[in-house]
């Protein structure tokens, strides 16, 4: 905490209307979650300076109601000036835009003006006094601080918006003004996209000028996928120094919902089932036959529950490509299909095709009442299918007639919209019940994939209606992510409950080798993947500055002297140089904090391998505390020598076996001495000697096995300036 900020009229009385439906317990833990975030804001009482922050969520979890509460706490407590970059559309910044003015109820003109919203800000002398003046009213010992409005600008995620805005706040002295600057969506379009070319991106460039127009602010990052934003240089200006994990509310159903267990809402697309350039479909293939079926029963099933204000809409999402023309075509079809369900519908109840088509619907109502709590009777809901089609809206979701259309929830009960990309990333879709996605997981970028999942949110009142069609790639994608998600996740509350700058947070996540974290063109420095099982970890650089080589010795010298090593019985008959010594049984918890944990490398693949296998290790501890460990001395008796090359790399840090002429081995070499099931650790010191001659004496090395049972997929990221 930088400050402890007040929570006021403003946050309590937007908390209290957004979640009037909530327990107490539900609209406290937002205030609560609110004042956490602004507390590690810029103090709004100093004279300046700035802060960044990173808030995560899940997809689709209620972000927007967290910065929305976190702009009125701002607002309570004397912020002046609220900047919201939210959208790379314009469509996507009506939307948020509106759900501010909703939120702040900033058209509501009865008493104080609270708020004064201006977007897409020109800079002319009519925009510059209008702010300049508004914001005087809080330098005024005379005007009641529940008369001060704050100014509200909102702006597009695009670099001339951005330059127009950054021209007008040129324009203004903003000294001493508290400012709150949210990036929504902040891993999309913000980030330095050229800087493996060493320059700066335009969108990126102007929200630095942004940050540099305001001598007193705080940028607070909003994302559900925070990959990108962790992984940029952490000298970055964009780079967060704190986090907070947001938790959403009751109600939410998220991936664990969707992916985990039997999956019962889940459904194939088959390869034969995708239209492609190699498989073209004549014909709406079955899944999407079966996917519009149950929807529409999901639509009758509603209307007859009626329209109440948590029941407004059911929607469907046909999401094929990102081509436009495999948008026409599904669009097409789905309005075929609509067309003859009707006409048939409208049949004598002899008729044959009317039978069938019933009969059909019939086994998608079974499925469906597996899921569903007190489903409507089948007879019921067929008596409502034709109502069901008046109250539904096909629509296409793209750019294809020069601008995406805006939906008008109000119009209609049911919808069924079909697009690509303009649904992905910060699309709302209403009362989401039947996704049906036939296209694969593209660059499979973790952030990317996880975006799409438009059907996650608050479903769990009606969460037995929603199905979701992946073609299998996707949906392996998905189940990858969420186990990815749910790691990362604990990883930062980890990090936010300890209290430590996220820029000493460890860069590590399990990830499956199928995903990449983020699109690599933001990352100054890669990262790289691992997986310890059935192998051997150990630092290739030996060689290290003295304070690192007296740091380490005294890790192991402690160490070894808290333990009982024996001679292993097997080798006391050896001579010296194979004469190890062993300890089994320990508690590998306390070996990875006394030994493994303050043992220091110096090169950067190593601190990259090393991080990545401690977060393996620290894995296998969440899911057995008990976990045991053996430590082997190797070689106490003699002291080995290893050549180094000029970098100080050790060419092979393990003594190979030594064959006997009969056959067998009379030593079998280091790498042997482990136990196959157990994690076994390996105590060496070594005389480094370069071109014949020894440079440093009393080298230690660990090396650390890993058995196959405890093999996990990861990637880890090792930044300069970061401790070792």
């Amino acid at each position: 905490m930088n400050w402890n900020p007040h929570i006021g009229e403003e946050a309590q009385d937007l908390v209290a209307r957004k979640l009037s439906h909530e327990s107490e317990e539900a609209r406290t833990a937002v205030l609560r979650s609110a004042a956490s975030i602004l507390s590690k804001a810029v103090d709004p009482h100093v004279a300046s300076g700035s802060e960044t922050g990173l808030v995560v969520g899940y997809v689709q979890s209620g972000k927007t109601l967290s910065f929305s509460t976190v702009m009125a706490l701002a607002r309570d407590n004397g912020f002046q000036l609220v900047i919201v970059v939210a959208g790379t559309s314009k469509l996507l910044l009506k939307q948020s835009t509106d759900r501010l003015r909703n939120d702040l109820q900033i058209d509501r003109i009865e008493g104080l003006l609270k708020w004064k919203l201006l977007t897409g800000l020109a800079d002319n002398e009519t925009n510059r006094r209008h702010i300049q003046q508004t914001l005087g009213e809080w330098s005024d010992p005379d005007v009641a601080p529940s008369e001060r409005a704050t100014v509200l600008i909102t702006v597009m995620k695009q670099h001339t918006w951005l330059r127009k805005l950054v021209n007008l706040l040129g324009h203004l002295d903003l000294t001493g003004v508290p400012t709150l600057i949210i990036d929504d969506e902040a891993d999309q379009a913000s980030l330095n996209t050229l800087v493996r070319q060493q320059r700066q991106s335009t969108t990126y460039q102007r929200l630095l000028d942004l940050r540099d127009a305001i001598p007193h602010h705080t940028f607070l990052q909003y994302t559900a996928t925070p990959q990108a934003p962790l992984l940029i240089n952490i000298i970055d200006t964009l780079s967060p120094s704190f986090v907070e994990v947001l938790e959403p509310g009751t109600g939410y159903v998220g991936g664990q919902g969707f992916f985990f267990g039997n999956r019962p809402l889940i459904r194939v697309i088959g390869p034969d089932d995708i239209s492609t350039d190699d498989n073209p479909l004549a014909d709406p293939p079955q899944p999407l036959r079966e996917a519009l079926r149950v929807f529409l029963l999901g639509v009758a099933a509603g209307l007859i529950e009626g329209r109440s204000a948590r029941n407004l809409q059911r929607s469907m999402l046909v999401h094929p490509s990102q081509r436009t023309d495999s948008h026409a075509e599904y669009w097409q079809w789905i309005g075929d299909m609509f067309d003859e369900w009707q006409r048939v519908l409208e049949l004598s109840d002899d008729d044959a095709d009317k039978q069938d088509l019933i009969e059909e619907f019939r086994q998608d109502y079974t499925e469906l009442a597996s899921t569903v709590d007190a489903l409507a009777s089948f007879e019921d809901i067929v008596r409502r299918l034709p109502r069901a089609f008046r109250n539904t809206k096909i629509e296409q979701v793209n750019a294809r007639s020069g601008k995406t259309p805006e939906i008008d929830w109000s119009q209609s009960y049911g919808w069924i919209l079909v697009g690509g990309q303009s649904m992905d990333r910060g699309f709302t879709v209403e009362g989401l019940t039947v996704t049906y996605m036939p296209r694969g997981p593209g660059l499979n970028n973790a952030d990317t994939v996880q975006q799409r999942g438009r059907f996650f949110g608050y479903k769990q009142r009606y969460l037995g209606f929603c199905r979701v069609y992946l073609e299998q790639e996707a949906l392996n994608s998905f189940s990858d992510y969420v186990t990815h998600e749910e790691f990362m996740r604990h990883q930062l509350q980890e990090l936010q409950r300890s209290g430590a700058p996220l820029r000493e947070w460890k860069r590590a996540f399990v990830l499956s080798p199928a995903l990449q974290a983020c699109r690599r063109n933001v990352l100054d420095y890669d990262y790289v993947r691992g997986n310890y099982s059935d192998r051997w970890f150990y630092p290739g650089i030996a060689e290290a500055p003295d304070e690192v080589l007296v740091a380490n010795r005294n890790t192991i010298s402690n160490y070894i002297a808290s333990i009982n090593l024996v001679v292993d019985p097997d080798l006391a008959d050896r001579e010296p140089a194979q004469r190890h010594k062993v300890c089994r049984g320990l508690s590998l918890a306390q070996v990875v904090s006394d030994l493994v944990v303050p043992f220091r490398v110096t090169g950067a693949a190593d601190s990259r391998n090393l991080i990545g296998l401690l977060l393996q290790l620290s894995h296998a501890l969440e899911g057995n505390g008990d976990e045991r460990c053996t430590v082997y001395q190797i070689s106490p008796e003699f002291a080995r020598s290893r050549a180094i090359d000029t970098n100080g790399k050790i060419n092979e840090l393990f003594q190979g076996a030594t064959r006997l002429a009969a056959g067998g081995y009379s030593y079998p070499g280091d790498a042997a001495f482990r136990d196959e099931d157990t994690v076994t650790i390996q105590l060496h010191s070594l005389q480094l000697r370069r071109d014949g001659r020894t440079v440093i004496e009393s080298v230690p090395v660990v090396a650390i096995w890993v058995p196959s049972r405890l093999r996990l997929q990861w990637i880890s990221q090792h930044q300069p300036g970061q401790d070792d």
